[in-house]
């Protein structure tokens, strides 16, 4: 016995430790830790909205910017499913102070790239402003230093990720630049009306304005290299000024009825499949029928052209190639056909209204010298916008309280749990004594744990949790609202039904047959009679110190949550439940480990985590105490003399005097089946020998 303890306290130290390996890898993060993010003379104001966004102060108190995490206001889905959150410090300018990566589950910085390149990535926006357009890659070719884009060197064999994790920073970024610096409202853009139709053509377009024209003549563009270094470096402009050096056209050709005038039939229909699987692109197409082209040589498809930029309310658009077929309509005049075309994207949710002006920049480059050429270039503007009746907005719905989009979203899956928890609930309230004595009794209970474990558990997330009581005694001490109980309807359908569990048998109902965790420990413990592994059987005072260890582990989260509550998430974690049910095994190796060796643990002592160390199973017990009755029939020969109900019980619930210890008890109905069965319950079995004798004698 006294290596069973050392075993138990062992499994205790180790999650002890693997919790702490983690201890900064969640998020929202409370005020105090979020304060270490913030280097002096800076400091954290106070929150000012609900998506977590702080003020910044400098060292007189006064405001000089603002604090976020990217996960709430652009939560994108990196490769493992989960978002990549990141810590920005923007000054008041939209200048970019800082950016720290706070949590991730990328694969390839879990198990593959040292994660220290990760976060140095995040060290090159210190400096940049929203207003550059930022890119992640690398300049091609020699005209760097005359491009329109801002490079940000991404990880080799984690582009992707990077990619991602800087969208999010874009996007969470242009948000609160776009509430908090320029009251501009941040509400979901237009998109292109698949709906609406409308029989157009090219000169229609350009009679409407639909198509912006601009024009620069070599003469002009001469004219603005004009004093510089590279006034005499384009003898093209000077022999022939009045020919065009840009004849640029810009059409947005989201909307179907634009496209369809401009793109041959071929073409439309590609763009309409590409835009089925990127529905939150808007493409543009530009035509440029002079000698500028758009790009430069070095340019490499599906990315962004080193020559083009554009912005919008004064903050960048991220355009980039679409790598989209281009074959023009015929109606197009000749010129354009011949012209040098690009279809460029960017995503709507970035903040892009193509109902509203824009402004296209096209960069003029001039290169000084054949040997090391230094570059100079020159801004040409155009501005363009798109008739509002292609588009449709979505409409401004009053949203439904959270609670109930919640039982909508779930209602087939409460429907099926009502069901079953109705039949459950009762056939053991009225048929428990059929069902414990029904020779099929063992294979029907493991089909009910099945369904436990794969409905209510994996596919419902119903696994009850330690979590949920001390958020509401959290709530009940700060004089909170208890609203977030409604947000999971499914768990609290289970939490309402294992309350009324308590008064009718205590904790039996939950830990003996809606626990997913403790369903799985029962088949690693009939996986272990297979085997024919042995069994420990604690008894006596080990038992009861050894259950008295789940009050000592409860006792201590409730310190945590009056003394040190944010370090409540991590100590939380000496539940399996989020490892076995929520993320199907799919976590760090520790937590892992963990939970895989508490169910090997119950091979050889039957349900070891339930009985002695589950602070929810703690719980349980203690409400179970408003329990109302004795639902297990009892002889005055049970436990005086017959222990047979006794040794049989795998939990240990029954003292030998025969009484029932509620507190332990799971309903497993074993002792229920004992007591009705006259070929095993040894009073049933005595008295029946008595009669026989009897019935001899005479």
């Amino acid at each position: 016995m006294k290596v069973l303890g050392k075993m138990a306290a062992a499994l205790l130290a180790g999650f002890l430790w693997c919790a702490g390996i983690a201890a900064a890898q969640d998020s929202p993060l409370p005020r105090d830790i979020l304060e270490t993010y913030i280097g002096p003379p800076m400091s954290l104001g106070e929150k000012i909205n609900d998506k977590g966004v702080w003020q910044l102060l400098n060292s007189g108190g006064a405001e000089a910017g603002y604090v976020f995490e990217t996960e709430p206001m652009a939560p994108l889905p990196g490769f493992s499913g989960a978002s990549i959150n990141m810590l920005v410090v923007l000054d008041l300018d939209g200048r970019f102070l800082d950016v720290q990566l706070i949590s991730h589950n990328e694969p390839i910085f879990v198990s593959g790239l040292p994660e220290k390149l990760f976060h140095d990535f995040f060290k090159q926006y210190r400096g940049h402003s929203i207003s550059e357009t930022l890119v992640v890659g690398s300049p091609y070719g020699g005209a760097a230093d005359g491009s329109a884009l801002v490079y940000l060197d991404g990880v080799t064999k984690g582009t992707a990720s990077v990619r991602i994790a800087h969208e999010s920073i874009l996007a969470a970024t242009l948000q609160v630049a776009r509430e908090k610096m320029s009251g501009i409202s941040a509400g979901p853009p237009p998109y292109p009306d698949r709906d609406y139709q409308e029989a157009l053509t090219w000169d229609d377009l350009v009679d409407q304005g639909i198509v912006t024209r601009k024009i620069v003549s070599n003469a002009e563009i001469d004219a603005a290299f004009r004093g510089t270094l590279w006034e005499d470096d384009d003898p093209e402009a000077k022999d022939f000024p009045d020919a065009p050096y840009l004849d640029l056209w810009v059409v947005d050709i989201g909307p179907p009825s634009i496209a369809r005038a401009v793109l041959s039939d071929s073409a439309f229909e590609e763009l309409q499949n590409f835009m089925e699987i990127a529905d939150n692109d808007e493409p543009v197409l530009l035509i440029d029928a002079a000698r500028h082209g758009l790009v430069t040589e070095e340019f490499v498809r599906n990315t962004s052209p080193d020559l083009i930029s554009a912005e919008q309310g004064g903050f960048p658009i991220a355009f980039r190639d679409s790598d989209i077929y281009i074959e023009l309509n015929d109606d197009l005049p000749e010129a354009l056909h011949d012209g040098a075309a690009l279809i460029l994207r960017t995503d709507r949710r970035l903040g892009f209204d193509p109902t509203a002006e824009w402004t296209l920049k096209i960069d003029a480059l001039r290169k000084h010298g054949s040997f090391h050429p230094e570059i100079g270039s020159v801004t040409l503007t155009s501005t363009h916008i798109t008739p509002e009746r292609f588009y449709a907005r979505p409409e401004a719905v009053r949203p439904v309280p959270p609670w109930v989009e919640a039982l909508r979203n779930r209602a087939t899956d409460l429907i099926v749990l009502a069901v079953f928890l109705t039949g459950l609930v009762a056939v053991l309230l009225f048929g428990m004594n059929r069902l414990a004595g029904h020779r099929l009794f063992t294979p029907i209970r493991l089909g009910l744990l099945a369904a436990v474990l794969g409905f209510v558990g994996w596919w419902g997330q119903g696994q009850l949790s330690i979590a949920t009581p001390l958020a509401v005694a959290r709530t009940a001490l700060d004089g909170g609202s208890f609203a977030f109980l409604l947000y999971d309807p499914f768990s609290l359908v289970i939490w309402a039904v294992t309350i009324l569990g308590f008064v009718l048998w205590g904790r039996g109902l939950f830990c003996g047959w809606l626990c997913p965790f403790g369903a799985m420990q029962e088949f690693a413990h009939h996986l272990g009679r297979l085997l024919r592994l042995p069994v420990i059987r604690p008894r006596g005072v080990w038992d009861a110190r050894l259950k008295l260890l789940k009050y000592a582990v409860l006792a201590g989260l409730v310190a945590l949550l009056l003394g040190a509550p944010a370090a409540l998430d991590k100590a939380i974690e000496v539940e399996p439940f989020k490892t076995a049910i929520t993320t199907f095994f799919i976590r760090e190796w520790y937590y892992v480990a963990y939970a895989v060796a508490l169910l090997l643990f119950s091979m050889v002592l039957f349900k070891g985590f339930c009985r002695y160390l589950c602070p929810l199973g703690a719980v349980m017990a203690i409400g179970g105490l408003i329990r109302g009755r004795d639902w297990i029939a009892r002889r005055a020969d049970c436990g005086s003399p017959c222990q047979l109900c006794r040794v049989k019980c795998n939990y240990g619930a029954i003292r030998k005097t025969g009484e029932i210890q509620y507190s332990e008890c799971f309903q497993c109905l074993d002792c229920v089946a004992i007591h009705d069965d006259p070929a095993r319950c040894v009073p049933l079995v005595l008295a029946a020998r008595g009669r026989r004798r009897e019935l001899a004698a005479q």
